[in-house]
């Protein structure tokens, strides 16, 4: 130990904890966590105000990046040199910052993680946005400290004229806490700093009427309102975030997904890497390939399909496996002077306006400062301009500029500055054209005095100049939203962006469904031979009918016994002669399963009304089942289980009852039972259901069931596959109880062919028939007379070439103006039909 020295005893543990808040403090103020007013970290803030320095602005020309890190290195930022350019890298990614403050060229990697090449190839400069932030600096509107080697000085906040902490986020981990802020679009983000301006009282809530949500640079939808809500009213929030898919068909028939914009922040080349090894560890079926197809026209991720698989299934999967779908968690935590703390969307505002004002008073007292130091030296110029010769006279009689000066302060009583600025004046200032110009610029200076001192006296001046500050950014910078916002189901009703129009739903016999506006079928005579209706694939043909309307609720239930649910409006629609789209893209189906029935409702919310109604089953076999509505009102992606269906047996047809209808059953071999909805007890949603009507034989088979409420306003109407119909009262049919072999219903021979279907129909239907080979007709019920149970029937379709009918479904008549006219005007159309109704609907309340 050298001579002098001494040891001084300290207690280790003491000594660690001082190190290490010290530490602590030091990277929460001075590495971290970004100011609230001007959004920056140290860094963050160096790098801009080391490129304004150098002279690096938009308008002038690039500058090697290692120019510029060892600019802000050796001056202001005294860390390695990586911290320095990638800071700077990363604020001229597009895909990073919502709004890019540094133009670059060259390298500076990818939205695939590739590195930025090395900072002595790439160059840089500001981008125009960023100057934005450095206005006025050079005019003290903020503090500025000493570098850390007390050479030069630094600003300790830039005056920016942007709320870039808001429009680009921030994101760092500090020691025991972090920040984690999302970018948001500048236009929204400027109209609300406005409103709050307009009136400080405005709440969170009125704010969101400005700010809907976070916008990433890279796109992309948030999924849900709840955590965006919660993150602007409490900081605090997680905002999920899913990737923009499409499926797209191919002319082969395969679907594909079609990503467009993912997630923001994740690595496009490790999420495809992800996908493949999901799909070689078969944790996704159905994909057959993944490419990505991205250019500079944008992103585009390609994920072929195999033939068999479900599109939407596939793409649950992989928002549910794949970085597809991600969470934000929102945490706006940012220094208030000095001070981390945890700010909502208002605080952020609030705290960006406090900061503008502030600056906008320091500049206009800089202003102000100058402003009276000239109009101070005008005065003294323009009392040398009145006493122009006594003036000349005294600085020839000097001997020195010294005193020339006091000789002028004593004579006309200035001040050392005006004498200076008059012995420095130059003899051009002498013309009475120069005169003449000093006094106008000293009058405009008393004004401008005038107008600063009156900004700095009113507060709702400044207020002001705040106000036209941001709608200039606004005007100039501001764009559209990239990101899209699908709100939950609780947060809007999704129906009221669909008018609640009449629908045609088709359904093929290979599984394509479509959607088509009534309105595009026209009504013809009975016998006429129709108009074509559908195209659809080889060996295909249309084999379900329904109407319905927009707001409907559907109920599809399969032939295996399973039930789904979907909105009309959820249906894609399609004109008369498209094909639709296959049900598996809609429904989460098996492939050897099939839709068989479908039930529309109204109020599955509506406690009364699912307690009070019934659904009947009735299967081919002639089984029939009967539960209560409320065991099918609660929807589930994948369905559930309507009904357990036995061996050699599938469901045929549901039908929503109010619990007192006539049941009639009928069959292929034209025989039909009637009883009454009451002789059967309802069941749990699992039951399998009890005998409905006994069959001849093994290969006869119920075709149909209908549920009639009023027996003295409905007939029953039978359709055999060659065209034959018959309308008969409902009394012809005597009650019976149920599991009997019933009545015949219609005289079945080979002219007519086998029965195909039983309808409950009145004068106000029409009829709409589908043949096999895609043909439709539309005929009016009430040009079909009734006759007798047992008759033949009458021909109601004719059918050419062995073609049979498909399927049958009846619709509530309407009149055209002009029936045969090849174009009807779609409002007088739409104005002359009624409400769609069949068997299915609400109306056996």
């Amino acid at each position: 130990m050298a001579e002098g020295e001494k040891i001084i005893k300290i207690n280790i543990e003491e000594e660690m904890k001082s190190a290490y808040i010290d530490y602590s403090m030091s990277v929460i103020v001075s590495r971290a966590l970004p100011d609230v007013r001007d959004g920056f970290k140290p860094v963050h803030r160096r790098v801009l105000y080391g490129m304004s320095e150098l002279g690096v602005t938009a308008s002038k020309p690039y500058k090697k990046s290692a120019r510029i890190v060892g600019e802000v290195l050796g001056k202001y930022h005294p860390h390695g040199d990586s911290s320095v350019y990638f800071a700077m890298v990363r604020m001229a990614q597009e895909w990073s910052l919502r709004y890019p403050l540094v133009d670059g060229q060259g390298n500076f990697g990818s939205v695939d993680g590739d590195s930025p090449a090395a900072m002595r190839y790439t160059e840089a400069r500001l981008n125009k946005i960023a100057e934005e932030t450095l206005v006025d600096i050079e005019k003290r509107t903020v503090d500025f400290q000493l570098n850390f080697d007390d050479s030069i000085k630094e600003p300790t906040v830039l005056p920016t004229r942007i709320p870039n902490l808001l429009v680009n986020g921030a994101s760092g981990i500090a020691v025991g806490m972090a920040t984690n802020m999302p970018p948001h679009n500048l236009t929204e983000i400027i109209n609300a700093t406005i409103a709050y301006i307009e009136n400080n009282d405005i709440e969170v809530e009125g704010l969101l009427e400005y700010v809907k949500a976070p916008d990433f640079p890279t796109g992309g939808i948030i999924y849900g309102y709840k955590g965006v809500k919660e993150a602007f009213e409490t900081g605090r929030g997680r905002v999920v975030v899913r990737a923009k898919a499409e499926v797209e068909t191919d002319k082969n028939g395969r679907d594909k997904i079609i990503i467009s914009e993912i997630p923001y922040m994740v690595n496009k080349a490790e999420l495809i890497m992800k996908i493949a090894d999901l799909v070689n560890e078969k944790r996704i079926e159905g994909i057959s390939n993944v490419n990505d197809e991205s250019d500079r026209q944008g992103m585009r991720i390609v994920v072929d399909l195999k033939r068999d698989s479900i599109a939407n299934v596939v793409l649950n999967n992989l928002y549910k496996l794949t970085a597809l779908q991600t969470s934000f968690s929102v945490n706006n935590i940012a220094l208030v002077k000095g001070r981390p703390q945890l700010l909502n969307l208002k605080g952020l505002i609030s705290n960006f306006v406090e900061h503008r004002h502030d600056v906008v008073t320091r500049r206009t007292q800089y202003e102000l400062e100058q402003a009276e130091k000239r109009a101070h030296i005008l005065e003294g110029l323009i009392i040398a301009s009145d006493n122009i010769d006594e003036v000349i006279k005294i600085i020839r009689a000097a001997a020195s500029p010294d005193e020339a000066r006091e000789n002028l302060i004593k004579r006309f009583e200035l001040t050392e500055i005006q004498a200076r600025a008059i012995v420095d004046m130059r003899l051009r200032q002498l013309t009475g054209l120069e005169q003449d110009k000093l006094r106008a610029e000293y009058d405009e200076l008393l004004k401008e005095i005038a107008d600063l001192k009156d900004i700095l006296a009113n507060e709702s001046r400044r207020m002001e100049i705040i106000v036209n500050e941001l709608l200039e950014i606004r005007d100039k910078y501001g764009d559209e939203r990239k990101t899209d916002i699908v709100y939950a189901s609780e947060e809007f009703n999704p129906e009221d962006f669909y008018a609640d129009d009449e629908m045609v739903i088709t359904i093929s016999h290979m599984g394509y469904i479509k959607r088509t506006p009534l309105a595009e079928f026209k009504t013809q005579n009975r016998g006429g031979v129709g108009s074509k209706g559908s195209t659809t694939r080889d060996e295909d043909f249309i084999e379900h009918l329904y109407p319905a309307t927009m707001h409907n609720t559907m109920l599809f239930f399969t032939k295996k016994g399973r039930c789904f649910w979907l909105k009309v409006y959820e249906i894609p629609e399609g004109a008369k002669n498209t094909k639709g789209r296959a049900i598996q893209n809609l429904l989460n189906i098996e492939a050897d399963d099939q839709v068989k029935a479908f039930i529309k409702v109204k109020k599955l919310n509506d406690a009364d009304y699912v307690n009070s109604h019934y659904i009947i089953m009735g299967t081919k076999r002639g089984i029939i089942k009967k539960s209560l509505l409320v065991d099918y009102s609660r929807p589930r992606v994948n369905g559930v289980n309507a009904i357990t269906i036995k061996e050699n047996d599938e469901l045929i047809q549901a039908r929503l009852t109010n619990g007192e209808n006539e049941i009639l059953m009928a069959t292929r071999s034209g025989r039909a039972i009637r009883f009454n909805e009451t002789k059967v007890r309802s069941i749990g949603r699992t039951g399998s259901g009890v005998r409905g009507i006994a069959l001849d034989t093994e290969v006869d088979e119920v075709v149909g069931m209908i549920c009639v409420k009023d027996i003295e306003k409905e007939d029953v109407l039978v359709v055999s596959e060659k065209g034959f119909g018959k309308r008969s009262k409902i009394e012809d049919y005597r009650i019976t109880n149920r599991g009997g072999k019933g009545v015949k219903t219609m005289k079945i021979t080979d002219k007519t062919g086998a029965l195909i279907t039983i309808k409950n129909v009145n004068d106000e239907n029409d009829l709409m028939i589908i043949n096999k080979s895609g043909i439709t007709i539309r005929l009016a019920l009430a040009d079909l007379r009734t006759t007798g149970r047992a008759t033949q029937g009458v021909r109601v379709i004719n059918l050419r070439n062995g073609d049979e009918i498909a399927s049958v479904a009846k619709v509530s008549a309407y009149k055209e103006e002009d029936e045969l006219k090849e174009e009807v005007d779609e409002s007088t159309t739409q104005g002359n039909e009624d409400v769609v109704s069949d068997e299915n609907t609400e109306t056996q309340e």
